[in-house]
């Protein structure tokens, strides 16, 4: 047994195809001076050839996973853009009389070997996308064959080195039962897409596996513990089976609950609503039971592209989304870029703590031509739905007074121009830093509704993060500071009378339900997967006894205290798949 690193839950079990690595055999001859000209033509048409190709494989990938995972490729295609990646390969051509192939495999060493020496997981990680362009490259310019992966109807379990994601895109679902990489984390590009395929991966085993894997040798992976049974015996193969199994068995089950209210044994009711990045996940919401939408990130509309996207763009998406919901709410939250999220458009600057930097609304307020161009967007969408306007990382009553002014601005634009918006569209803010939670009375006189991300939250209230594997451990969202930062947030929100919603992954841990319901929290709000399992806990759970349970977590002294307590009362909970009262008739 051997412990990885969880990137995509699921569990696996079958017979490794072990992936060749890339090997490339390239002449060590010079090029006569007079045919450099020559050189550059090569170059510069499998340059062309490679973004034809990367176009391609990004259209059809957007079509399986939509436009969020699908813009990994734009990054690829930047790179085949990127002045300082040409200017090596030429340079090298040009000085040194080399092949176009030598000098772009010495530029991709070159940039490589750089990144790996950064003390950043993110940009180690990037180096792999350098290497699959540079390998993408080489292939037309030596006119290679791809690795091809089995295409029978045997299925596998991939293992590889590290895998690219231009890999990855081919990969078939239904023959590919897990995967394996060497190198990689929670953040790679392969993770990513992982997770969008529904594909279990377990990575980072460099240097842990007692003896090489082969192909043909029979594995069981784990993707959410991120364990590797290499040669298991037939009692662990059984038991993995039957965890798959179950895993498949309560996934059709739950699927049943989509249209049932959620609901608990005693009557109180809950709004469970879903967090999307684009209109993919927005049908996947609605096909589980969100009742609207309490997140739109909207960064999505930026990232799929090589330039900002226009007013008319961006209203096109938010109409739709807002149609699409109905009568529910639609939370758009504004541009949230920054930390780890970045524009291959938009330079960003080189910080040492880019989560405390230049991001978010930081970013809104300097570059205000492109903030109100997506508040016109958002305002005029709100005459097509229910629409919510919110604020990401707010950390002063500056901030959103700065940024009210800025709507109040555009709402005067669009009078003069006469185009119709809702003049009331409800104004809120992410409580997602301890500032905010301070001052969390005076922010709730300046808006109509506060959403306290707990991804954030957790974070910047225990300094620790989350993706750091060495700390990983620190990371308690039931730390007592946690409890009582949602706590004061919910209090001053009350005294004022505005509404509160959680949002992130402690709305999606069912353990957490009984502080919600001891807090008064109507609304909830996660990613589209979490859904029907929520709000199956809320519908086999009795209120009244879980807030008894919740007001005793809120004065343990330790996270651990707070945890067991938890799991133990979600435990012992029944898991029936009745629903209370006269939810039979709302089913049907």
């Amino acid at each position: 047994m051997i412990q990885g690193i969880g990137a995509a839950a699921g569990v696996a079990i079958g017979k490794a195809f072990v992936l060749p690595n890339w090997e490339w055999s390239l002449p060590d001859t010079q090029v006569n001076p007079v045919d450099l000209a020559k050189e550059f033509e090569r170059l510069y048409e499998g340059i062309r050839t490679s973004k034809d190709e990367i176009e391609f494989i990004k259209r059809e990938f957007r079509e399986v996973v939509g436009p969020e995972e699908s813009s990994i490729f734009d990054a690829h295609l930047a790179i085949l853009d990127d002045p300082l990646f040409m200017s090596e390969i030429r340079g090298i051509i040009e000085r040194q009389y080399k092949a176009a192939e030598v000098a772009v495999k010495e530029a991709i060493d070159h940039f490589v070997a750089m990144f790996d020496l950064l003390d950043d997981e993110y940009m180690k990680e990037r180096a792999v996308d350098i290497k699959d362009v540079g390998n993408r490259l080489l292939k037309h310019l030596l006119g290679a064959p791809e690795v091809t992966l089995p295409s029978d109807t045997q299925p596998y379990i991939l293992v590889a080195k590290e895998l690219s994601p231009s890999q990855l895109v081919h990969l078939n679902p239904v023959y590919v039962l897990g995967i394996v990489t060497m190198m990689g984390g929670k953040t790679s590009h392969s993770s990513i897409m992982a997770r969008a395929l529904g594909i279990p991966l377990v990575a980072g085993l460099e240097n842990k596996l007692p003896t090489p894997i082969q192909t043909g040798d029979l594995l069981v992976l784990d993707g959410e513990t991120g364990i590797l049974q290499l040669h298991p015996d037939e009692l662990t193969v059984r038991d993995y089976a039957a965890r798959r199994d179950k895993q498949q068995r309560k996934r059709e089950q739950l699927e049943l609950l989509a249209t049932v209210e959620a609901i608990t044994k005693d009557g109180v009711s809950l709004r469970l609503a879903g967090n999307i990045s684009s209109v993919k996940e927005l049908d996947m919401a609605l096909k589980y039971g969100a009742e609207g939408v309490g997140l739109f990130r909207t960064e999505f509309l930026y990232m799929d592209r090589h330039s900002f996207p226009t007013e008319e763009e961006q209203f096109e998406v938010y109409k739709l989304v807002a149609e699409k919901v109905g009568s529910n709410t639609v939370v758009i939250r504004t541009l949230d870029i920054g930390g780890d999220k970045h524009l291959d458009y938009f330079q960003l600057p080189d910080e040492q703590n880019p989560f405390l930097g230049y991001r978010a609304i930081r970013i809104s307020l300097d570059r205000k031509d492109m903030f109100k161009t997506q508040l016109t967007a958002i305002l005029r969408a709100s005459h097509y739905g229910n629409v919510k306007l919110m604020f990401p990382m707010i950390s002063s009553v500056e901030e959103v007074q700065a940024a009210k002014a800025v709507l109040n601005e555009v709402k005067a634009e669009l009078d003069e121009q006469d185009i119709p918006y809702n003049r009331n569209v409800p104004v809120g803010i992410m409580i997602e830093v301890p500032a905010a939670v301070m001052i969390a009375d005076l922010l709730a006189e300046e808006v109509d509704f506060f959403s306290i991300g707990t991804n954030d939250l957790v974070q910047y209230v225990l300094a620790v993060d989350r993706m750091n594997e060495q700390i990983a451990h620190m990371y308690h969202p039931y730390h007592p500071a946690v409890l009582r930062m949602i706590r004061m947030t919910v209090e001053a929100a009350r005294q004022v009378g505005i509404g509160v919603s959680i949002c992130g992954e402690m709305a999606a841990d069912e353990r957490s339900l009984p502080l919600w319901l001891e807090l008064g929290i109507s609304e909830l709000s996660m990613s589209p997967q979490a859904l029907l399992r929520v709000k199956h806990r809320t519908l086999n759970t009795l209120s009244s006894e879980a807030r008894e349970m919740a007001k005793a977590c809120f004065r343990h002294r330790t996270s651990l205290q707070t945890e067991e307590m938890l799991s133990a009362f979600v435990g012992r909970s029944g898991l029936s798949l009745s629903t209370p009262g006269d939810s039979n008739e709302k089913t049907s």
